[in-house]
């Protein structure tokens, strides 16, 4: 697949900037970031490959931007967050050497159905709280399997991501909302660093756009976060059913 030649209008610059400071204030409290900036991007005319390039790109300084804050308001506690990093890393790269060479029409099918669940397990299930609950999963498992799975899914494709780590917090390991949201970022963080190193090696970033929306998307991150920190779950929660609801319609109209 061919790199984007193309020029970007100045509207077309700024509309892309201001969807990356409204992809980083909700992904920071949903983790929908991707379902915002992919699409748009895509709507640009850019290329498939150089489009999730560049969203990947600037979604890291994003994540970057509300782990720091998660962290230094002590939210966030990295030591048991190691293996999954890790395991996470290696996902992403199996998943970004995959996409560049094959494509992902299967998963466009599969996301609407994987999202419209999340949804309703969000609305419906009483693990969803500001309240931490007993573990069905242990941390050596969750690391491997979890942080590898879903970071295999975020090298391949991504959007939602941080929706599936947020679920898989709240219901494998117990955690309340606000307390699995923040251990979220350093995972999708680690996903998105690896994903974003590949597709620069392989030329699939446009690197005037992905600075732009990066700041965008850094400080809109910084007021998500600390809107999730006040509010906990009364926030998290129908922000999350909300946009993957709105996404899964969206994409099953365009199929």
């Amino acid at each position: 697949m061919t790199a984007f030649t193309g020029e970007l209008t100045s509207l077309t610059l700024v509309i892309l900037t201001a969807v990356a400071f409204a992809a980083g204030f909700i992904s920071s409290i949903a983790g929908a970031g991707g379902m915002i900036t992919l699409p748009a991007l895509l709507w640009a005319g850019i290329p498939p490959l150089d489009a999730l390039g560049t969203n990947k790109f600037q979604s890291v300084f994003g994540t970057l931007s509300s782990t720091l804050n998660f962290f230094r308001k002590g939210h966030l506690d990295f030591r048991p967050l190691w293996p999954g990093l890790l395991a996470a890393a290696i996902g992403s790269a199996v998943g970004t050497w995959s996409v560049t060479r094959l494509g992902g029409e299967q998963l466009r099918t599969l996301l609407p159905i994987l999202l419209i669940a999340i949804a309703l397990y969000f609305a419906f299930s009483p693990s969803i709280s500001d309240l931490d609950r007993k573990p069905r999963m242990g941390n050596g498992s969750f690391n491997v399997f979890i942080g590898g799975g879903i970071g295999l899914y975020g090298g391949f494709f991504g959007p939602g991501m941080g929706s599936f780590y947020a679920l898989a917090f709240a219901a494998l390991l117990g955690y309340n909302m606000r307390r699995a949201t923040a251990h979220t970022k350093p995972l999708v963080l680690a996903t998105n660093t690896t994903s974003m190193l590949l597709f620069m090696a392989g030329g699939h970033l446009l690197w005037g756009l992905a600075i732009c929306m990066s700041v965008a998307q850094f400080v809109g991150a910084r007021l998500g976060s600390n809107l999730v920190i006040a509010r906990g779950v009364g926030l998290v929660r129908p922000v999350i059913i909300v946009a993957t609801l709105l996404v899964a319609v969206k994409l099953l109209l365009e199929a």
